[in-house]
Order: C-alpha cells, then sequence, then structure tokens
C-alpha cells in the first residue's frame, strides 16, 4: 500500500495566529501592569544578569506575581489562553487546509513552535489543531505552583524541534533518537514538505532551514510590523509575505493552498520515478537475462 506523503506547517504563536503577545491579553493586566511596563522590566533584568531572554520573561512572571500575591498556576495560566484574540479566519484555516491536503491525497499537520507559554496556549481555542505544541513551559510542584522551567524555546532552540518534526522524533526528552544517523527516505516529514509560518526577526533561524532544505518560509504581517515583514523578503530570508488574514479566498489561502498543490505533486512524481527504478531492476535481474 503506497504511504499517504505529510505535509507539516510549522507556526508560530504570538502575532502570527495572534494579535499580539500572549501575555498581554489577560496576564500582564492581571498584575495590574501594562505590556509597556511588564516588558521592559523583564527585559532589563534579563540585560542586567546576562540571562536567556525566555527565562527571563518566565522568572519576572513568577517574580511579579508573588510580589503582588496573585496566585500563578497552571489551570490559571490556560484559563488566560481563553482571552487570546485570533487573527482572521484562524478557526476555519485548519479544517479547511486539512481538506484541501485530503483532496490532493496528502496528509496535513500542524505544529507550534513558540517562545511563549505552552500552558496559554492550550487554554487559545485552536490548541486541539496541533499534533504538537512546542512552547516554553513550567514545571509544577504538589501545590501547582511554578518552581523552575520545564522547557524553553527561545529562537535559536526553535530549529530542534524542525529536526524533531522532520525524524519523527517528538518526545523532548528522547535525544538519543533524535541524534541518531537515519537515512533520509526513513525520515517522516522531509524537510521538502514543511512550510515556516511566523511574523518577524525571532523566526529568521527556522525560516534559514527551511530555505536551504527546500520548504518554505512564509511571514504574516499587520500594519505595525509590514516594514520588518517586507525587509525580510527583500533580503531573501522568506518566500513570502502576507497580512495576517486567514479566510477562504484571502492571498494567503490561496498561495498556501498552491504550495500545497506544488509538494503534493512533487511527492507524486518522486513516488512515480521510484516505481520506474524498481521495474528497471526488476527487469535486469539476472534470473530474467533472455526473457526479453
Amino acid at each position: 500500500m503506497k504511504k499517504e506523503p505529510i505535509i507539516a506547517f510549522l507556526y508560530d504563536f504570538d502575532k502570527t495566529l495572534c494579535t499580539t503577545d500572549m501575555q498581554d491579553y489577560a496576564f500582564i493586566p492581571s498584575l495590574g501592569m501594562t505590556p509597556e511596563t511588564f516588558w521592559p522590566e523583564a527585559n532589563s533584568f534579563g540585560w542586567a544578569n546576562h540571562m536567556d531572554g525566555i527565562l527571563a520573561y518566565m522568572y519576572t512572571m513568577i517574580r511579579k506575581s508573588r510580589e503582588k500575591n496573585i496566585p500563578l498556576t497552571r489551570e490559571g495560566l490556560v484559563e488566560m489562553g481563553r482571552s487570546i484574540e485570533l487573527f482572521p479566519g484562524v478557526q476555519g484555516w485548519f479544517a479547511r487546509i486539512n481538506a484541501f491536503g485530503r483532496s490532493l491525497g496528502v496528509q496535513v499537520e500542524h505544529y507550534i513552535l513558540s517562545s511563549g507559554l505552552r500552558e496559554i496556549i492550550e487554554g487559545s481555542a485552536i490548541s486541539g489543531e496541533f499534533k504538537k505544541i512546542y512552547a516554553s513551559e513550567f514545571y509544577y510542584d504538589e501545590s501547582g505552583s511554578p518552581v523552575w522551567p520545564k522547557l524553553t524555546v527561545n529562537f535559536t532552540a526553535k530549529t530542534q524541534f524542525v529536526y524533531r518534526i522532520n525524524k519523527g522524533v517528538l518526545d523532548v526528552s528522547n535525544d538519543r533518537d533524535l541524534n541518531a544517523s537515519m537515512p533520509d527516505d526513513s525520515k517522516r516529514i522531509p524537510f521538502t514538505n514543511m512550510i515556516y509560518v511566523g511574523d518577524g526577526l525571532s523566526d529568521v533561524p527556522c525560516m534559514k532551514m527551511m530555505r536551504a532544505y527546500g520548504g518554505q518560509a512564509v511571514a504574516v504581517y499587520q500594519n505595525n510590523n509590514r516594514a520588518g515583514v517586507e525587509d525580510l523578503l527583500a533580503k531573501g530570508r522568506v518566500d513570502f509575505i502576507f497580512p495576517a488574514d486567514y479566510s477562504e479566498g484571502t492571498i494567503l489561502d490561496t498561495t498556501m493552498k498552491n504550495i500545497l498543490r506544488k509538494m503534493a505533486i512533487t511527492d507524486l512524481l518522486a513516488e512515480e520515478n521510484q516505481e520506474q527504478l524498481r521495474a528497471v531492476g526488476q527487469a535486469e535481474d539476472p534470473d530474467q537475462v533472455g526473457l526479453f
């Protein structure tokens, strides 16, 4: 039975699927702060202590919650995810693109690669659409309080998860199989069947991987970051840029379907080539010499 090709969409989350940083919707207001005060404080703390920026904001979340005597729990963060505002068309996007893939004879999968918090993403209206969510996450003690980072996903670390998706080694605790040698034809999803969708400089490492290995790199924009995204296109760091509108019939929707169509045809031609090679190999079997 012929194996159905898999095509993977890999998404950043903040400002790619939703309109701003996920903490801005509910968590930061719960502290009585604004994004304009919280983020500079977190960033300054990181710079002063030569700390990774993701670790710095996660520590600042814990510290500010304690200072203000506001409970910080996993359940509370998940609940805050329900306040996330998605871009137009995002909620219907996954079912539509999955159905279009099926019409082409391919299986479409969706993954998140985000420096934001997994807990908040899990509370969003689209959390169930993803095969795997790779995002920063806290470890919680017996009382349900965050005490340590369970996973941090900074901008360059995102590339690790591209390799995990490529090989099908999705468990972050399984480094042995991730680092083991694997023939290209055994990898679950080839890079050529990947589409990375982001919104800016923080996505460049993954976008560069896509362009280097034959996948597609796409950036979406709002009015306030259009210039930066246009610069990515001008410098050859992305293949396409679109307004952040995933609705049916938009230029984003139409072009993504064309990319899927191209990938499906490429997979079909590759399979036909392999079938011909197998046929030639059988014809040249020494036991069959003289039969033709």
